[in-house]
């Protein structure tokens, strides 16, 4: 099973969320864990990417996959990478295929349908206040001409503002109307989705042109990874946006 994102609904852009569904590996990783990170057998990994852009016609060698450090630091991709230490990525250049790996953080893809430059960004809670979102917009703009009128974006699958129980010192860095406080259990709770999108309404991004998925990693962990949920001992699903010529 993969998610494909209804937004992009041009035939240029290739789109898709993994799910943990339709892999090889064994418990706990099971079954189409991506990540390398997680001691899982590497040639289950393989075997599972090889399935999985197998899906949408890409290969592995066009795929570019970062080491993601929860920072705000956007790369500009001309061809594929494999060991630089960002959590954004960008690019104008047909048949890259840029993907990011996640848990339970928010991944999120953006077309410039004008410029035909793409975005793929991996935003925890550290890189959503460092603003990734709005950094890689800016990066956008800097390097291909991108406008938010022009774009399109998918907000993937991941923790939802019902699960993601944080502590003060998470909650300080959230404006009040992205967190609430639940007296019950004295802890805060944040809304990564929103945002998230609220950097992207802020760049000028058209609210009809975001789609946020409604799946949550905790909820919905049947069908996603989820590292809270699971302690930690699960597998890594990837969010992917490339270009055809």
């Amino acid at each position: 099973m993969i998610i494909l994102p209804k937004i992009f609904n041009t035939s240029i852009v290739i789109a898709v969320q993994s799910t943990r569904l339709g892999g090889i590996s064994p418990v706990p990783f099971s079954s189409m864990n991506l990540g390398l990170s997680v001691n899982d057998d590497e040639s289950n990994v393989w075997k599972n990417r090889e399935i999985f852009f197998g899906k949408i016609g890409a290969e592995l060698s066009q795929v570019s996959r970062c080491y993601q450090v929860h920072g705000n630091d956007v790369l500009i991709v001309n061809e594929p990478v494999t060991n630089e230490k960002f959590d954004a990525q960008i690019t104008n250049k047909p048949n890259v295929y840029l993907a990011v790996s996640v848990a339970d953080c928010t991944p999120i893809l953006i077309h410039d349908e004008k410029e035909n430059a793409i975005a793929a960004i991996h935003a925890g809670w550290k890189g959503t206040v460092g603003k990734i979102v709005s950094n890689t917009l800016q990066k956008m703009q800097e390097n291909f001409g991108t406008k938010g009128e022009n774009c399109k974006a998918y907000i993937g699958t991941c923790i939802s503002y019902e699960n993601f129980e944080v502590g003060d010192e998470v909650a300080e860095h959230f404006d009040d109307t992205l967190k609430r406080f639940d007296t019950q259990k004295q802890k805060y709770f944040v809304d990564l989705k929103a945002a998230n999108k609220k950097q992207l309404l802020d760049f000028g991004v058209l609210s009809k042109n975001i789609e946020i998925s409604t799946y949550c990693t905790v909820n919905n962990n049947d069908l996603f990874f989820s590292h809270r949920k699971e302690k930690g001992v699960t597998g890594r699903m990837m969010a992917v946006i490339g270009m055809k010529k």
